[in-house]
């Protein structure tokens, strides 16, 4: 499901929506929330307080950052990476096709993208989804939705929970 292009907010509507955000990287509340994508996995994404790269550094990684909006270097797509983590940003990506096959073309070889989404459950529930509601969201996927993506890009993957889903790209 996906919202209509006309209805798009502009990237500075879209923006100012995000500024209200509270990403607090000492919230242990909201680092609970991100340890469901942590435990099992390039924060792409990271939002005005980067927090989930913060929680992968503390525990020895290197991170590279990159957000539209707040993280905005061109120089993380000169690289590839073991794992690339996407935390509530997919259903805000408005040429999502595109976006998700740079994330996956910047994936090694037996790397890890890390997808977290709510994601749809049936038509009736998706009516009264306070989830819809939110205008930055242009895209809402079911486990359909990966199932087909990881077909076409012959993936391994894994659902962990209700909203996380994780993708390993093939070696070799």
């Amino acid at each position: 499901m996906f919202v209509d292009q006309q209805d798009f907010l502009t990237p500075a509507e879209e923006k100012g929506v995000y500024d209200q955000h509270q990403n607090d990287p000492q919230d242990r509340g909201y680092r609970q929330f991100l340890s469901r994508l942590f435990d099992p996995v390039l924060d792409f994404g990271s939002g005005p307080g980067p927090t989930l790269s913060l929680m992968f550094e503390e525990v020895g990684h290197t991170m590279t950052i990159f957000d539209h909006f707040y993280a905005n270097d061109p120089a993380v797509w000169l690289f590839s990476y073991d794992f690339i983590t996407t935390s509530e940003v997919v259903e805000h990506i408005q040429q999502l096709g595109a976006e998700l096959e740079r994330l996956w073309c910047h994936l090694n070889s037996g790397g890890v993208l890390g997808v977290m989404t709510k994601m749809v459950t049936d038509a009736e529930a998706f009516s009264h989804w306070h989830y819809k509601n939110d205008p930055t969201h242009v895209r809402f996927f079911s486990r359909a939705t990966f199932e087909w993506l990881a077909q076409h890009w012959q993936a391994e993957y894994e659902f962990v929970g209700s909203d996380v889903v994780i993708f390993r790209k093939s070696g070799g």
